[in-house]
């Protein structure tokens, strides 16, 4: 039986499997889907539509950088075991290395885009689970440019659990950059300074300070310099510039970029799985699940 693109097309939907699996499969099995599809599961093949409602939350961040510009992106698979696998790795370098190239706007256009071998990154990824055996998602990326005058800080921490990448103007030492960067990763800053703080945060943290230091009894006449003293913490707590630099506490990282002739333009911070939900594992649900079969 002649097998069409729409059969493999329609067995690819069916099993997300990839295109030369789904046509071998239609092939050995003269064109019967079901059969196709059962042939598919025998060989592991038919996984990434059957995975599509697991959570993947381990995974890794990546960084990728030529000249003037840069990407940081995180991938989630299941497990940290499957996170640290070659094909995995593999997989990630080279979402690094399209997204570099064609700067997708959206994560929504990233997916849509066709890669050099003709697949979309959505029919490469599902290509990968069958191959893996677990669900893999792009979760996000950014793309950062800098001058001829600027660097980029790249760092990842424990081979990818956290990634961070900084972007400094006014020096193209490296050094700096990834210092800053280490920075980022250890004491998480949520602005570069001060003045990118919103004000309505600013002012809720004013009110809730004002209501602490009246609630503690002191006199209205000093709450206001008090309340002022300790929005100075506050703003140390989430803007990198007022934070205590990690290698050394008696230098503020403002001080430290400015005495290497430097300014922070931007950063990004990824750290893996953060905001996803967990997978709780069960030992004795699992045993007893193995012992039913």
């Amino acid at each position: 039986m002649a097998i069409t693109a729409q059969m493999v097309k329609e067995l690819r939907a069916k099993t997300g499997a990839g295109m030369l699996d789904c046509k071998k499969a239609l092939t050995e099995t003269n064109g019967n889907m079901e059969e196709a599809i059962d042939f598919l599961r025998k060989k592991g093949m038919a996984s990434a539509a059957k995975k599509a409602d697991r959570i993947a939350a381990e995974g890794t961040a990546y960084i990728l950088s030529e000249g003037n510009e840069a990407v940081i992106l995180e991938v989630n698979a299941e497990t940290d075991f499957v996170a640290k696998n070659e094909n995995f790795q593999e997989l990630v370098k080279e979402l690094a290395q399209h997204l570099l190239a064609n700067k997708p706007s959206s994560l929504e256009e990233a997916l849509e885009q066709k890669m050099s071998g003709g697949e979309t990154v959505t029919e490469y990824i599902n290509s990968a689970i069958a191959k893996i055996g677990e669900k893999i998602t792009l979760r996000r990326f950014e793309v950062k440019t800098k001058t001829d005058n600027g660097v980029f800080g790249e760092y990842l921490h424990m081979g990818g659990r956290i990634g961070v990448l900084t972007v400094l103007e006014g020096t193209t030492d490296a050094d700096v950059a990834k210092d800053v960067a280490m920075h980022v990763a250890a004491i998480k800053p949520k602005y570069i300074s001060r003045d990118q703080v919103p004000a309505e945060e600013t002012e809720r943290e004013r009110q809730v300070l004002t209501e602490q230091a009246l609630n503690e009894g002191k006199p209205e006449k000093i709450v206001e310099k008090m309340v002022e003293g300790r929005l100075g913490k506050f703003f140390e707590e989430i803007c990198l510039l007022d934070q205590s630099f990690v290698k050394n506490p008696d230098e503020k990282v403002g001080k430290f970029v400015s005495s290497n002739g430097a300014k922070v333009v931007d950063f990004v911070r990824y750290e893996v799985g953060e905001g996803l939900e967990k997978r709780q594992e069960n030992f004795a649900e699992e045993v007893m699940n193995q012992a039913k079969k």
